[in-house]
C-alpha cells in the first residue's frame, strides 16, 4: 500500500476508510512463530526514530506494530497497556516501543499527528496515541477531520500546525517506509503484532496474559 497525500486528503473525508480494519483478527496466540527475529535485526534504525518507554537496560524489549484505526490495538492500549506500563515498564523490566503500521490513510494521518506532537518529547507522542485510541470510534468512524482537529487543538496544535503536519510528505513517506520494513523484513501482516525479545506474538493480549508472555523472557526462556 503506497500512501500519498492525495490519497489521504481523499480518504480522510470518509469513514469508509476503516471498513477494512473492522474485520476480526484470530484470537491472541501465545505460540511464537517458528522463526524469530534477531534482536539486533529488529532494533536496527528505522525510517523514523523509535519512541522508547522504559530503561535501555531492561532485560525484555517489546516492539508493537499497530494501526491507529485497529480496534484490537485500541483494546490493548486501553485495557492491557496500563498494567504493562505500571508493572513492567516503570519497574525496569521492559523497554517498550510502538512502531507505526497504518492499515489505511486515516491511520497514517493519526500517526502523523502523534509524531508531530511528540517531535521533541516521547511523553507527548504517547499521550497523543493514548487519546487517539481512546477516542478511536469518534474520529475513525464518525467525523474524522473535525474530531482530529479537536484532539490536536487540545494537544497544542494550531490550525496552521495541524495542516502543516498532515501535509508533511517526508513524514508520511517515512511512516510508509517503516511499514514496508515491517512487511518485508519482519513478515508483519496484521495488527497488533508484538515482538518480545524477537519472539513474535499476534493479537491484543489481555492483562492476564502479560505474565504468561513476558515472564518467560525475564527468566531467559
Amino acid at each position: 500500500m503506497l500512501i500519498n497525500r492525495r490519497e489521504f486528503c481523499h480518504g480522510a473525508a470518509t469513514a469508509a476508510l476503516v471498513t477494512a480494519v473492522v474485520g476480526l483478527l484470530p484470537p491472541f496466540s501465545r505460540e511464537a512463530w517458528a522463526e524469530t527475529i534477531s534482536a539486533a535485526e529488529l532494533m536496527k534504525p528505522q525510517a523514523l526514530p523509535d519512541m522508547v518507554l522504559g530503561s535501555d537496560k531492561a532485560p525484555v524489549t517489546v516492539v508493537e506494530y499497530a494501526s491507529m484505526t485497529c480496534p484490537h490495538c485500541a483494546h490493548f492500549a486501553e485495557k492491557t497497556f496500563p498494567t504493562l506500563k505500571k508493572d513492567y515498564i516503570d519497574t525496569g523490566k521492559v523497554r517498550y516501543i510502538l512502531r507505526e503500521f497504518p492499515l489505511d490513510s486515516l491511520a497514517a494521518a493519526a500517526f502523523m499527528l502523534a509524531r508531530c506532537a511528540g517531535e521533541k518529547d516521547t511523553g507527548r507522542y504517547y499521550a497523543m496515541v493514548d487519546t487517539l485510541f481512546k477516542k478511536q470510534v469518534d474520529w475513525a468512524v464518525e467525523k474524522p477531520i473535525p474530531v482530529l482537529k479537536a484532539i490536536s487543538k487540545q494537544a497544542g496544535f494550531t490550525e496552521d500546525s495541524f495542516k502543516a503536519c498532515l501535509t508533511n510528505q517526508k513524514l508520511l513517506d517515512n511512516i510508509e517506509k517503516e511499514r514496508e520494513t515491517a512487511i518485508d523484513k519482519f513478515k508483519v501482516h496484521s495488527t497488533p503484532t508484538f515482538f518480545i525479545n524477537g519472539t513474535v506474538y499476534e493479537g491484543a493480549f489481555e492483562v492476564a496474559d502479560i505474565p504468561k508472555v513476558i515472564d518467560p523472557h525475564l527468566k531467559g526462556g
